[in-house]
């Protein structure tokens, strides 16, 4: 089972301001992702670039980073720079995907230590192939990047405008077997809007959300990883499964078979991940 199913929330920070990678990793995000793209400005790469690489060498494994886009310079010189470098995040987002091309970019000069690869598709150009890039070798999971794409569209970053847009995303995703990640809830004092939009997205078959600010990292959390009862059954039903010897057989009343084992045991491996 992927590693990446765990990712069950993640918390970005701006990578010009290392004095609050601390304060990022002291919440309960599944992962940190130190972002160099859109919260850096082009005057701050460089230094960005050094801090985030320099924290990441320290060897925290939950501190993940995300890069500037590949069809730009910043977004090669932090390609040029993570070759450099004597640790690498155990994942790395990728903005403004739009082609396999841009994954293999990457691929081939990281080559055997290359981390974890996780576009971002947000442009229907990205979202057109999305199925090629969710399969393209290295790739371990996809997020939605809303923002962009609801200013491409010249609609408002909310869940009706997007929802077209975010089924499509899923779909990619699930025909590759990949995780989904949903884009962050930016209204930061409004709670409730951020639970409403985080059930409708795991409803959906997103298996994790971004978050913006510490604060919506446990909300995040209590939506997205299993709950007790969600394990428990999820180990009986492993269990009864393995007694069957993998043929279908019944289980609290229905009909359990390898596409239901699936979800399972999709539970238990984000309990393993959590617990690790």
């Amino acid at each position: 089972m992927n590693a990446a199913f765990g990712l069950s929330s993640m918390l970005f920070v701006p990578g010009s301001k290392p004095e609050r990678y601390g304060k990022a990793l002291s919440s309960d995000a599944a992962a940190v992702c130190i972002d160099l793209e859109d919260s850096v400005p082009e005057s701050g790469k460089a230094g960005a670039r050094a801090a985030a690489i320099a924290a990441i060498g320290e060897g925290d494994r939950r501190l993940i980073l995300r890069i500037n886009g590949v069809a730009t310079r910043a977004g090669l010189e932090d390609i040029l720079a993570l070759a450099d470098a004597a640790v690498l995040p155990a994942l790395l987002f990728v903005p403004m995907v739009e082609s396999p091309a841009q994954i293999a970019i990457i691929v081939s000069v990281l080559g055997d230590r290359v981390p974890g690869i996780v576009p971002l598709i947000e442009t229907v150009k990205g979202l057109r192939v999305a199925h090629e890039i969710a399969t393209a070798p290295g790739v371990v999971a996809m997020m939605f990047g809303g923002g962009d794409f609801a200013a491409e569209l010249g609609v408002a970053l909310a869940w009706e405008p997007l929802l077209a847009a975010r089924s499509a995303f899923v779909m990619a995703c699930a025909g590759a077997g990949i995780p989904a990640i949903d884009v962050p809830f930016i209204a930061l004092d409004d709670a409730e809007g951020l639970h409403v939009e985080a059930a409708a997205a795991k409803a959906l078959g997103f298996t994790g959300k971004a978050a913006i600010h510490p604060a919506q990292v446990d909300a995040i959390n209590a939506l997205f990883r299993p709950s007790a009862e969600e394990i428990v059954e999820a180990e009986e039903a492993q269990k009864v499964f393995d007694a069957a010897g993998g043929a279908a057989v019944r289980f609290n009343g229905r009909m359990l078979e390898a596409p239901i084992m699936r979800r399972y045991q999709r539970i238990l491996a984000m309990r393993s991940k959590h617990d690790a």
